[in-house]
C-alpha cells in the first residue's frame, strides 16, 4: 500500500531518511510531498520530492528498507509518484543520483534519461558527481 506521509509516521520515516531536517518533515506532510510504502502494516519505503524551479517535480529521496529491496517496491513508489504528478498536470519529472551509485541503472530501467550533472568540491561538502535524470510523463 502506498499513501501520503502523515505526522504520526515521523519515527518510522526517520529510520529510513537520515537527511531530512525535522522542519522539512512537517512540510512534506503539509504539502503532500512525501509517500510511504507499507507491507504488513510496516513502513518499508519512502519517497519525497520538491518542485525544481517551483514547477517541476524533483524526487529528492527514494529509499527502501534493505530487507525489502529487489521486490518491486521502489518501482511501485516511483510509478505511483509519476501517476500523481501526471494527474496534477506535470509533463515531466526529475531526480538526481551520484555517479558512483547503482540506482542510476534502476532509474534508466524506468525510462529516465541522463540530463547532465554537477560536481561539488567545496570543503566539507565534497561528493562524487551528481547526475540529473529526467523523464517525460
Amino acid at each position: 500500500m502506498i499513501r501520503y506521509v502523515e505526522s504520526h509516521d515521523k519515527t518510522p520515516w526517520y529510520t529510513l531518511d537520515g537527511h531530512l531536517p525535522e522542519a522539512g518533515f512537517e512540510e512534506k506532510v503539509r504539502n503532500r510531498q512525501g509517500y510511504v510504502c507499507m507491507e504488513d502494516g510496516k513502513i518499508i519505503g519512502i519517497l519525497r520530492y520538491n518542485l525544481f524551479w517551483d514547477s517541476i517535480p524533483f524526487c529528492t529521496l527514494l529509499f527502501i528498507d534493505s530487507g525489502y529491496r529487489r521486490r518491486g517496491f521502489g518501482r511501485q513508489l516511483m510509478e505511483h509518484w509519476e501517476r500523481e504528478m501526471k494527474a496534477a498536470g506535470h509533463g515531466m519529472v526529475m531526480l538526481s543520483t551520484q555517479v558512483d551509485e547503482d540506482s542510476q541503472h534502476f532509474y534508466r530501467k524506468l525510462l529516465y534519461k541522463d540530463s547532465g550533472g554537477f560536481v561539488v568540491d567545496i570543503p566539507g561538502y565534497e561528493q562524487p558527481m551528481e547526475m540529473i535524470m529526467v523523464k517525460s510523463l
